[in-house]
């Protein structure tokens, strides 16, 4: 299984010049803990997460209506392509304490976004269908 079977291909994204309070309300209307944020050719200049809005707003008192989110987004931002195994994304994400992990194609534009869910399920899929094939084996 490759990475773009595993994600979510209709990643939650904004654009650079979204405000922070538009970028998280398109997290809670998505149910998920980030967003790519994309510029005008879809590729992808940072992550916004929920730990972007601990971190870097909660107690700055900014205003979340009239802050850019390039201004609070993670930046640079590792990311994904296609050559990217399952066990290379894990490792980075496990590494660096990411819980999602852009996945790009040769031009950086945003083609999915991995989270760390996302590999466990797949992960925990596979076990499970490993267990069930040495159940059938004759004993």
């Amino acid at each position: 299984m490759n990475l773009l079977e595993m994600c979510d291909t209709d990643a939650a994204f904004v654009r650079v010049e979204t405000t922070v309070e538009q970028a998280i309300r398109t997290m809670l209307d998505r149910h998920v803990g980030a967003v790519a944020v994309i510029d005008e050719d879809r590729r992808v200049a940072g992550v916004f997460t929920e730990r972007d809005v601990l971190r870097r707003l909660s107690l700055s008192r900014r205003d979340p209506g009239a802050t850019p989110v390039r201004e609070v987004m993670t930046t640079p931002v590792e990311m994904a392509t296609r050559a990217t195994t399952p066990s290379e994304a894990l490792a980075t994400m496990v590494e660096r304490h990411y819980r999602h992990l852009p996945i790009v194609d040769d031009d950086g534009r945003l083609l999915g976004m991995l989270s760390i869910r996302n590999v466990l399920e797949a992960r925990i899929d596979t076990l499970t269908r490993q267990l069930d094939e040495a159940r059938s084996l004759p004993h």
